[in-house]
């Protein structure tokens, strides 16, 4: 039996499984036994498949992954906020491969890139969808394109898929600690009251890794999914932005409906409606600030500013401006939001916000 089979005999018992106190422990090793063999599945064959080249490397200030269904209007969005042509048409996979495109904006260079349409089961594969979604792992932000005609029907299929492969949209990282230990079996503590996990089914999800010695300790109320993702240690987090495309096409009521739901925006790419809300979402999104640098006894340089992430602290800024210049560091003058007064008098440690002018005083 191939891993495939495996996975959706799994897939199957969970479905088939009733929820409820007496079949949790069956639930959490079943899952256990899942993510296992979805890990299995995600790693690369050993040899290497020839053919045109996928990922694409990394520039810029940040690195945004344009996902979504085929003809959803990724390859118009791309040509539309960004100098780059990708192809559009009106039928189905016009774009085969990775293009990379770079939306300049507010002074920062982001890149975006306009991948393959997923179909469903892209992670077992199917399609190109394993590559899609290698590529977006390595993204800052997942961009995801829907078709507002289609309900949330892809939506939840896309997450679905993404969920499957360690990609988690909009959540935090589980307030686990964990570690797997030489000897000594293993000790399980939490700072808070479990509800929805116990010891032994701990016990059993970290035997089913082969996992005897190890120390866990639960800083918040957690489930078994979570635990099972802190013990892979191969999840990424990432923010993600749901755009609604073609909303010419649909009733206002529904239009105001889904852009009251959490993290959504809406717009039409080829009415170019919303398109400058979209970027100012994008920004917010992505945490970058912008900081001006000044010379003694000149004025602030606002046409090149040093593009960083939200809570960089003045070391940070000196580090951006030159290698050397922290280890000459002797105090910084300040204008903006992020002091009491203009200009301030700051140290190393003092946090930056957006639009601050910096001068840098070296010893």
């Amino acid at each position: 039996m191939g891993i495939l089979e495996k996975i959706s005999e799994i897939e199957k018992e969970i479905s088939r499984t009733q929820k409820n106190k007496a079949t949790e422990y069956h639930l959490g090793l079943l899952k256990a036994k899942l993510a296992k063999y979805r890990s299995q599945l995600l790693e690369p064959s050993k040899k290497s498949e020839k053919g045109e080249g996928f990922d694409v490397l990394k520039s810029g200030d940040a690195r945004v992954a344009l996902i979504g269904f085929p003809s959803v209007g990724k390859s118009t969005l791309l040509s539309t906020l960004t100098k780059t042509e990708s192809e559009a048409a009106s039928y189905e996979f016009t774009t085969l491969t990775c293009i990379p495109g770079v939306i300049d904006y507010n002074g920062a260079n982001i890149q975006l890139l306009d991948l393959p349409g997923i179909i469903e089961g892209a992670a077992q594969g199917k399609g190109r969808g394993r590559q899609v979604i290698a590529v977006a792992r390595t993204a800052d932000l997942v961009l995801m394109m829907l078709d507002a005609t289609k309900k949330d029907v892809h939506r939840h299929l896309l997450e679905k898929e993404l969920e499957s492969v360690g990609i988690r949209l909009n959540k935090q990282k589980p307030n686990i600690y964990f570690k797997v230990k030489k000897g000594g079996g293993i000790s399980f503590n939490s700072t808070c009251p479990l509800t929805k996990i116990d010891e032994k089914l701990v016990q059993m999800i970290l035997h089913e890794y082969k996992i005897f010695n190890a120390e866990v300790l639960f800083r918040e109320d957690c489930t078994a999914d979570e635990l099972i993702d802190v013990i892979c240690a191969n999840r990424v987090y990432l923010p993600c932005l749901y755009v609604y495309n073609k909303i010419d096409q649909i009733s206002i009521e529904e239009v105001d409906r889904i852009a009251r739901q959490p993290n959504s925006v809406v717009v039409s790419c080829n009415m170019k409606l919303n398109l400058d809300y979209l970027l100012y979402i994008l920004w917010d999104y992505l945490n970058l600030i912008r900081v001006y640098t000044k010379k003694p006894g000149q004025p602030p340089d606002f046409s090149d500013g040093l593009i960083l992430r939200k809570g960089v602290s003045v070391e940070h800024v000196c580090h951006a401006i030159h290698r050397n210049l922290a280890q000459q560091f002797k105090y910084a003058l300040v204008w903006g939001t992020s002091t009491k007064y203009s200009p301030q008098r700051v140290g190393a440690s003092h946090i930056m916000h957006d639009e601050d002018v910096i001068q840098v005083v070296k010893k």
